[in-house]
């Protein structure tokens, strides 16, 4: 069995671009990489959420991706939404360079993530470990206008 490819292109209100790659190994894990341009400096959440809708920004595409119906947490926690993929970080220049590995965010079965919705949040997610989950849904309308993204459009398109 050949790797499977998604591929994510990410476009924002102010100047937010970026493409993320998603590439599924015959053994399971799938590797994610790409740059996303034009953040604020500094921790980003980033997640995979429940629905590919993006009609209405944010608040359409639903919570992080969890169909084990677990609690939120850090991507190395056994306890932790399949969505959960932690923070990234864009430096002063306003860059993030992603480089992740999962086994949780499928591209084929029951638990795929083909459809949904790639989401960065203009604050870091506080892996579970705060009072409060960091959810699309919680932002305020000024943050997500400003840094918060989804995809444009179609979520993930099957390069294969």
């Amino acid at each position: 069995m050949s790797s499977l490819k998604a591929l994510a292109l990410i476009t924002g209100d102010t100047g937010i671009r970026g493409s993320v790659q998603f590439v599924q190994d015959p053994n399971g894990a799938t590797h994610v990489t790409g740059k996303i341009s034009g953040l604020s400096p500094g921790l980003h959440g980033f997640h995979i959420h429940a629905l590919g809708d993006t009609t209405n920004g944010c608040n359409s595409t639903g919570p992080h991706f969890n169909p084990l119906k677990k609690n939120h947490g850090a991507p190395s926690d056994k306890e932790r939404h399949a969505g959960d993929l932690g923070n990234i970080t864009a430096g002063s220049d306003g860059v993030a360079e992603i480089s992740i590995s999962d086994r949780q965010i499928p591209l084929s079965g029951i638990h795929s993530i083909l459809g949904r919705a790639v989401v960065v949040h203009a604050d870091p997610d506080d892996l579970g470990k705060g009072d409060v989950c960091l959810l699309c849904l919680m932002l305020s309308y000024v943050a997500f206008l400003s840094v918060m993204l989804v995809l444009d459009k179609t979520v993930l398109y099957d390069l294969e």
